[in-house]
């Protein structure tokens, strides 16, 4: 009791300020669950269905794997690190409660490793419906990849470009099928070097994620192109700012003054399941299957940029 009379007291004596901090409380968390964005509402099921994600035994990728599984698909996991792919997929078995979950070794970095498993895919599976490629690394150091590019153009798209190719008969046999490019608002500041694509003159980690990721804008456009009339869609997307590991190059090299800029704002972050949402919209929403090439963020579509038009022209692709 004397507690509660207390609370009213304080209340009482403070009442405007007690105001002020309940409006800017109710206010942060409206404006954080804003942020966050919506949850796909889309109740398409996937049964007899296959979905290829990659890099899905962490973050977005793994919250994708358990959605896909519920609602009844044959998920493969396409992972580099197999030890914590297997650990993944039993929790996205226990999750989902549907165990048609399976791994397989891909590492982005090595296009042996990519043309293996497309070979082993293209052996094993009779259809592929849906391909997410989801995996990417950000900022890293200036490393190579088995092939001498890049790590970060060579594993963000060129990876991706070729495990799409080795798997687009597949899904032309599977169509009505869908391709998912998981890309970043990071597209916006990108341009792609065609005299230094491999940032050899000077590299500067975001210069260089953002041309990969701008890649992916690209490749989801001429994708839609090449397509048209086979079954097969594509789609590129934004999933936000997200609390995962594809951060684990860039924090570390933030200087301290910074990061205590930064730590409020994390309160803002999305975690992965948040973050998996476009994903998944661009995956199974019904609406989209006549949509082809477009580029979605808060699962809706967004106009290309100015650079994203500017670069398709200078490679030499168009599209309407």
């Amino acid at each position: 009791m004397r507690t509660s009379s207390a609370a009213r007291s304080f209340v009482s004596q403070y009442a405007k300020t007690t105001a002020l901090v309940t409006v800017a409380g109710v206010g942060l968390f409206g404006l954080k669950k804003w942020i966050a964005g919506g949850v796909c509402n889309s109740k398409a099921r996937l049964d007899g269905k296959t979905v290829l994600i990659t890099g899905a035994n962490t973050g977005i990728g793994k919250e994708t794997a358990v959605d896909m599984a519920r609602r009844g698909a044959r998920v493969i996991l396409a992972c580099r690190d197999m030890e914590k792919a297997n650990k993944a997929a039993e929790e996205v078995k226990k999750r989902s409660g549907n165990d048609s979950v399976i791994v397989r070794k891909l590492d982005l970095a090595s296009l042996q490793s990519i043309r293996q498993l497309a070979k082993d895919v293209l052996a094993s599976e009779e259809r592929l419906d849906v391909l997410i490629n989801n995996a990417g690394i950000m900022s890293c150091p200036k490393w190579k990849t088995e092939d001498g590019f890049e790590m970060q153009f060579g594993v963000n798209h060129l990876g991706h470009f070729l495990l799409t190719n080795c798997l687009l008969d597949l899904l032309k046999k599977s169509s009505p099928s869908r391709i998912v490019n998981v890309s970043s608002l990071a597209h916006e500041r990108g341009q792609i070097y065609f005299d230094d694509i491999n940032q050899d003159k000077d590299y500067q980690p975001w210069r260089s994620y953002a041309q990969s990721k701008l890649a992916n804008v690209l490749f989801t456009r001429e994708l839609a192109n090449r397509l048209q009339g086979t079954g097969v869609t594509a789609y590129s997307l934004h999933p936000g700012v997200i609390h995962t590991e594809l951060g684990r190059h860039f924090w570390p090299t933030v200087p301290l003054w910074k990061r205590v800029f930064y730590m409020p704002l994390v309160f803002f972050v999305k975690n992965p399941t948040e973050g998996a949402q476009t994903t998944i919209y661009c995956a199974v929403e019904e609406s989209l299957q006549n949509e082809s090439g477009l580029y979605y963020r808060q699962q809706c579509p967004s106009p290309p940029t100015q650079h994203t038009d500017t670069d398709t022209k200078a490679s030499g692709t168009h599209y309407k």
